[in-house]
């Protein structure tokens, strides 16, 4: 069977149609972010499979640079050690590989983004379940109904599709949005225009 790009961009742009009035809750949720971060508050991410690619680029980003030079903001990727995953996962179960990192980690005040196309795996619900304990600030990145994620989020931005491939690419112009909010304003307090 020939692949066809064009549907694949079709449904692609019908999406983010689709999408397009959450833009004022997406511009909440960065502003958040980037407050939360230049407060001197960390930012967990996690996520599984892809997603857990989407919550690698989004600490890295934050820590190194996304676009332009500036300090470097405290980001952790909590699917980026093998040997706390492998540790955790073998001693308490899979369930507990972000929620336990949460535990040892996460103060009052830093913010957990959780990235899911469906919002019904184990470990992101515990994570959020821990966060939320923790006096984190939870916000989930989901897609097709949210799954019960969803409630477990102080923020959710739900994608409006049921093709994970399309959520994750909706997910990855967020973590970009999230960057750019973060870089803008860090640009901001270095000039004294903040």
């Amino acid at each position: 069977m020939k692949m066809n790009f064009s549907s694949q961009l079709n449904e692609l742009v019908a999406v983010l149609h689709a999408f397009a009035p959450q833009a004022e809750a997406v511009e909440r949720v960065v502003t958040l972010v980037a407050d939360g971060l230049l407060a001197g508050h960390t930012l967990f991410t996690c996520g599984n499979g892809g997603s857990a690619t989407d919550a690698m680029h989004l600490a890295e980003e934050l820590v190194g640079r996304y676009r332009g030079n500036r300090r470097p903001l405290p980001a952790v990727s909590l699917n980026a050690d093998p040997t706390a995953l492998t540790c955790i996962a073998n001693d308490f179960g899979f369930e507990q590989v972000f929620a336990r990192q949460l535990k040892a980690l996460a103060r009052p005040g830093d913010m957990l983004v959780v990235f899911s196309t469906s919002g019904n795996s184990p470990n992101i619900l515990r994570a959020l379940e821990a966060a939320r304990n923790a006096g984190v600030v939870c916000i989930a990145l989901l897609g097709k109904d949210g799954g019960p994620a969803l409630a477990l989020a102080d923020y959710a931005i739900v994608v409006p599709s049921q093709n994970s491939a399309r959520i994750q690419e909706v997910h990855t112009l967020l973590l970009h949005a999230m960057c750019e909010a973060v870089e803008q304003q860090v640009a901001q307090d270095q000039t004294g225009d903040g």
